[in-house]
């Protein structure tokens, strides 16, 4: 059986802002806008709680030797610590969820977080993912 070490609580702080960022979003705008509004609402709820962040972050892979820049952007890499990659659609599909653990992996950041502003309650819209 595999045991898992605990995140720190650094991390999980950061993944509380998120989500409270993004409760508040789902909160204000609803379900049903582009993907792209959530991306600019979510960034500005961080930027007023002082959280940092990077958007759109080009992540290279390395590959014979050789970095390579293979077009992969994380949504939003938060403090470093948490990924968060957001969605507007009608189904997940496991593609996003096995999109984030390579993403996890190649930053060697062990919480990511999958969140789908498309649904009627944001709760049902989320999926953490711990490395």
């Amino acid at each position: 059986m595999r045991t898992f070490e605990r995140l720190p609580e650094e991390t999980e702080a950061v993944a509380s802002k998120i989500l409270d960022g993004a409760f508040k979003v789902h909160r204000n705008m609803g379900p049903g806008l582009l993907e792209s509004v959530y991306h600019v609402c979510l960034r500005h709820e961080l930027e007023k709680m002082g959280v940092p962040f990077k958007y759109e972050h080009i992540l290279p892979v390395v590959y014979d030797g050789i970095t390579l820049e293979a077009g992969l952007r994380l949504d939003l890499w938060v403090a470093g610590c948490v990924i968060a990659e957001l969605k507007a659609v009608e189904k997940m599909h496991p593609v996003f969820e096995a999109q984030i653990l390579t993403y996890l992996k190649l930053t060697k950041t062990r919480l990511g977080l999958l969140i789908n502003f498309n649904v009627p309650m944001l709760k049902d819209g989320i999926k953490r993912i711990v490395l």
